[in-house]
This record gives C-alpha cells, sequence and structure tokens, in this order.
C-alpha cells in the first residue's frame, strides 16, 4: 500500500484534482503535506500544485480544503505558491491566487524578493501585470521594494533581457536610476547590448511624456 502522502504528491503531479479530493477527504491533516525530502523543500501540496501550473488542483486544494488559511504555506527559503506560480509564469494560477486566496502580491522569501520580482526575472510579462494589478499601495509603491542585495524587480527583468517586462515595469512607475547595495543601476545590468539600448530609449520616452505632462510607457503583451 502506497503511503497516502506519496499518493497525494503523485496525483497533483498528474493533474488529477478529484484523487486529490479524495485522498484529502479520507486524511484531511494531509493538505499542507510538505516534502521533507531532500529535493522537496519543504514545499507544501499548493507549492507543488502552483510551480506545475495545475489550476484544478489548486482550485480544489484552496477552495475545498482551505489550504491558505489562516496563513499562507511557506517552504524552506520561505517561499509562498504565489512565488512559485509566478517564476514559473502560470498566468491562471497567479490570477486565481490573487483574486480568490487573497495572496500576499508584496511578501518577501528568505532573499528579500517578492512575486514580482521572481516574475520579472523569469521574463513573465502577463504574470508581472496581474502582480501589479493587485500589489496593495499600487504598482509605484510595489516596484520600488528591493531584495536583500538592494535589487527591484527592473534590476532582475534588466540582467536577464527581458524586454518586455522592462517596458511594464518603467509604464508603471519603476525607477530607471534605482542602484543596489553595490551601486549598480538597471542599465548596468544588461543582460545584452540590445538590452541596454533598449532600456535607455524607454527612460528617455517615460522622461518626454512626463516633461509633457502626458502618461506613462503603453503597455503592450505578449504578442507585440
Amino acid at each position: 500500500m502506497i503511503d497516502p502522502s506519496l499518493r497525494l504528491r503523485r496525483a497533483i503531479h498528474a493533474a488529477d484534482a478529484s484523487l486529490v479530493a479524495r485522498i484529502l477527504r479520507s486524511h484531511p491533516h494531509l493538505v499542507h503535506n510538505p516534502d521533507h525530502s531532500l529535493a522537496g523543500h519543504a514545499n507544501s501540496s499548493l507549492h507543488l500544485a502552483a510551480s506545475l501550473g495545475h489550476l484544478p488542483v489548486v482550485r480544489v486544494l484552496v477552495d475545498d480544503f482551505h489550504h491558505e488559511h489562516p496563513h499562507p504555506a511557506l517552504n524552506d527559503a520561505h517561499q509562498t505558491a504565489l512565488m512559485l506560480a509566478a517564476a514559473a509564469g502560470h498566468t491562471d494560477v497567479v490570477h486565481f491566487l490573487c483574486e480568490h486566496a487573497g495572496a500576499p502580491v508584496l511578501r518577501a522569501d528568505a532573499r528579500g524578493r517578492d512575486a514580482i520580482m521572481e516574475a520579472a526575472l523569469h521574463g513573465h510579462d502577463t504574470v508581472v501585470q496581474i502582480l501589479l494589478t493587485f500589489a496593495p499601495g499600487g504598482a509605484e509603491e510595489a516596484l520600488a521594494r528591493a531584495d536583500a542585495d538592494g535589487n527591484t524587480a527592473l534590476h532582475f527583468a534588466s540582467s536577464n533581457g527581458n524586454l518586455l517586462v522592462l517596458r511594464t515595469l518603467l509604464a508603471a512607475g519603476a525607477d530607471a536610476g534605482r542602484r543596489n547595495v553595490w551601486d549598480w543601476s538597471a542599465e548596468a545590468y544588461s543582460a545584452t547590448v540590445q538590452a541596454e539600448v533598449y532600456l535607455k530609449g524607454l527612460v528617455a520616452e517615460v522622461e518626454r511624456k512626463r516633461g509633457r505632462g502626458g502618461g506613462g510607457v503603453r503597455i503592450v503583451d505578449d504578442s507585440a
């Protein structure tokens, strides 16, 4: 007989929401079921489902078994399920967690990184836009946050050459002149010459629009 905790993780991997529900009805104490194996990082059931992008399983865990109440689960790195979904670019899971689970968008992990930084780092522009929409205090305040090394979401986007994300962040009010603890700006971290030139152009465009009293840079979608 396979251990129920292992059966549950296998069901999540298989995206079998019905089986997940059946197992949890029989073993309600396994709702979180942190994986304490060497490679598991103490990820809970929701961490696993969110990282894989299995929205039906995420719904079962959140809506039917209240996985995130009273507090969001954290893994060994103090990451939430939202952070893992954002890093993986699972747009539908990110939107669901923000809208239905009250996921803490600005919660920081052990390195001081939040979900917006993770999405910016991995180049997931639509995810960034969703998270900025749900960020308490507004997008500009969220983008002023930095990790333990002083890196902002703009630093992460620039260092990986994520051009669409750069445009989105600047349009939302990111400070291009912000420096980290090593005195490096986002421009200095540009992954490629193309990214550096693009960022300089975006900053100049923002400054021109602000000088005319205009709005921010138009945000483009992934198909642009």
